[in-house]
């Protein structure tokens, strides 16, 4: 496994981080989801990604309870807050009541003293950023938090955000989380050009277009049974026959690299040096030992320009 620092700072981790959203505590089964975990420590990964809302916390403490085993400084562990909890009027959003609140809740379900990273799931217009930075410049007075993430944020929002923090000597934001696969590339724009130039680094979700970049999806009338797509009307819709067919191209240039088209897709997201981590969801273990592969891959620069031309 690959090491990277995240933005600025001087936490290293790895090129390839496991995530829960969509897994761990809901539609795969304990067992595999335990297995998916140890099977990526044990291969490298030391960056494991979560959130409040997944599951309504039972992410949280599946993924608690299977890393306990493993000595808390040898990984990086990341959960977020913003989206509902509750049906209350402060069971949501960025406020310091629920920012702190859900960072606690949080601690207590993963069983830790502290999260590595916490992340503002989301940005929130209803709430001052002063307000939320400062409930988090404390979570990090009090050891209960190393590093300030965000997720999806604009350039100009993470803009106000770093000038906010620097005008009121709060801990700066390090990391953002944002989508980025071969089909859903915006923050190559600005997101990428604002934060290599801010010590912000990326930490992608859906690097892998939720399987379809696996080459597992081969028609929309025959989508696997048990795949996230057969079960998800929202994921079906992401799936289109064009591009169904760019994963068709794309998967002759990895069969001629002699590699998987899945860890094609992961190299070329690391070929951005902006980007920290390939943050991807995995059923079994199987696919984490796929994934763990593209770690390393450095894709020649024909091969990348062929890629573009069939993303184009």
């Amino acid at each position: 496994m690959n090491f990277r620092r995240l933005g600025g700072s001087g936490l290293k981790v790895s090129e390839i981080s496991l995530g829960s959203w969509l897994t761990y505590g809901g539609y795969v089964e304990r067992e595999n989801a335990v297995k998916a975990i140890q099977t990526a420590y044990g291969l490298g990964i030391n960056f494991f990604d979560t959130a409040n809302v997944y599951e309504q916390g039972a992410a949280e403490i599946l993924l608690g309870e299977t890393i306990r085993a493993f000595p808390r400084e040898s990984y990086v562990l990341a959960t977020k807050a913003f989206w509902p909890m509750g049906e209350g009027p402060n069971d949501r959003g960025l406020s310091r009541k629920h920012v702190i609140e859900q960072c606690n809740a949080s601690l207590k379900r993963l069983g830790v003293d502290y999260v590595d990273i916490f992340y503002c799931h989301r940005h929130d217009p209803e709430t001052p950023l002063y307000e939320t930075l400062r409930a988090i410049d404390d979570l990090v007075r009090q050891g209960k938090v190393l590093y300030v993430g965000v997720s999806e944020w604009t350039a100009a929002q993470m803009a106000e955000g770093l000038a906010v923090a620097d005008r009121y000597l709060l801990d700066r934001i390090v990391v953002n989380q944002p989508i980025y696969n071969m089909f859903e590339r915006y923050i190559e724009k600005e997101v990428i050009p604002f934060s290599e130039r801010n010590g912000i680094g990326q930490v992608v979700f859906s690097p892998l277009a939720q399987g379809l970049l696996t080459g597992k999806y081969k028609s929309l009338d025959d989508l696997p049974e048990g795949s996230r797509a057969a079960k998800l009307e929202w994921m079906r819709k992401g799936v289109t026959e064009e591009k169904l067919a760019k994963v068709v191209a794309l998967s002759q240039i990895a069969e001629e690299l002699d590699i998987t088209v899945g860890q094609l897709a992961l190299a070329w997201i690391l070929r951005q040096t902006n980007v920290a981590s390939a943050l991807f969801g995995a059923s079994n273990p199987e696919q984490v030992i796929q994934n763990v592969k593209a770690a390393g891959i450095v894709l020649d620069q024909d091969v990348l320009e062929r890629i573009e031309q069939i993303l184009a």
